[in-house]
């Protein structure tokens, strides 16, 4: 038995690749470092659903996609305006047909930017924006949320934290996709049992608690002495080490150089940005003295906090926004899963007490 599965190979997939010794993420045959520079979310897009869908004219149909789920909208009740939106969102994309075509899966590939600029917008009293069908999906979701058009530079950054998210192999949530998909369920179903497995903090919900980490340390000078009293105290760094990389984490990268382009604009605070590679250089030196046995290196969340904050996310919905990009790959996996999988049925070893056999 493998606690966690550890190391057990579940699925055969052509959808993506994680290399955790050399860091490198191959998403059907395109690393990261190519796709985050060549590539739109709806490029990536092309790439997860050739072969599951009809992938022509997709562009256009995904902006349809987002006119038809804003209709759920209107259905909002105060009840799930209240709820963290991630809930909320959920709550919203149960209502979506559960089909497996082209249509049904574009609505969910569109609906978690739909609901959650909307219960944004409604949980601080205004009203939530109709997409625009001709736009990008990055620029529609920012357009949304703000009630203004975004900068080339903040669409661009919201596009490369879509295509770095869209896939990374088989994570919890993803797995969660494909044992539903097993029971021929539709596409809907998947998906809400990939967001409910996202939403668990060991998965999903780091991003937030970095910058809770960056706004404690406070200044570059105080960083050293905060993350080590962080550490003698038992607490984990916010950022930092992955399941799966035993080097830096591709992804980081990819981000790090989306907060460059938004600090040169001035959409984030020089000082801000100082203090989070403050914290960075600090938090690697300390880790690999006092844990020179593990490798912990910066993961995806760490500048994906930074990202996501200079954009004007909250930081209650960046498990929202992560769905936003990984939805595409939920999808793919689901039907891949589907046409060529069979059920998935683990075994389990029973370790409870046995009856006693009368004599």
């Amino acid at each position: 038995m493998k606690s966690g599965l550890e190391d057990v190979v579940a699925a055969e997939t052509v959808l993506s690749d994680v290399d955790g010794k050399n860091g490198r993420l191959i998403v059907r045959g395109v690393s990261l470092d190519e796709l985050v520079v060549h590539n739109s979310y709806e490029d990536v897009l092309d790439l997860l659903f050739d072969g599951f869908f009809d992938t022509k004219g997709l562009r256009a149909a995904l902006g349809r996609a987002r006119v038809e789920v804003f209709a759920h909208v209107a259905q909002t009740d105060p009840a799930l305006v209240v709820l963290p939106p991630v809930d909320g969102m959920r709550a919203l994309l149960a209502r979506l047909d559960d089909g497996q075509g082209r249509d049904a899966a574009l609505r969910l590939v569109a609906a978690p930017a739909v609901f959650t600029t909307a219960l944004l917008r409604l949980k601080v009293g205004l009203t939530p924006i109709t997409p625009n069908a001709a736009l990008s999906h990055a620029a529609d979701s920012l357009r949304m949320m703000s009630g203004t058009m975004p900068s080339a530079q903040q669409v661009s950054a919201l596009d490369r934290y879509l295509v770095t998210v869209a896939d990374h192999g088989l994570n919890a949530s993803t797995f969660a996709a494909r044992v539903v998909a097993s029971t021929q369920a539709g596409l809907t179903s998947s998906v809400l049992a990939a967001l409910s497995a996202l939403k668990g903090p060991l998965h999903g919900g780091a991003p937030g608690p970095v910058l809770d980490m960056l706004d404690a340390a406070g200044t570059p000078a105080n960083a050293l002495a905060w993350l080590e009293s962080a550490l003698a105290n038992g607490e984990r760094l916010m950022g930092f080490g992955h399941r799966v990389y035993r080097v830096r984490d591709p992804r980081a990268d990819a981000l790090k150089g989306a907060v460059r382009v938004l600090a040169s604009s001035g959409a984030i605070d020089p000082a801000r940005l100082a203090l989070a590679e403050a914290v960075e250089a600090a938090a690697l030196d300390l880790l690999k003295r006092k844990k020179p046995d593990r490798p912990l290196d910066t993961n995806v969340e760490f500048y994906t906090a930074l990202l996501l904050e200079a954009l004007g996310f909250p930081r209650e919905a960046f498990t929202c926004v992560f769905a936003m990009g990984r939805v595409g790959g939920w999808i793919a996996h689901a039907r891949e899963q589907a046409m060529d999988g069979r059920l998935i049925r683990p075994m389990s070893v029973y370790v409870g007490p046995v009856p006693q056999v009368a004599a």
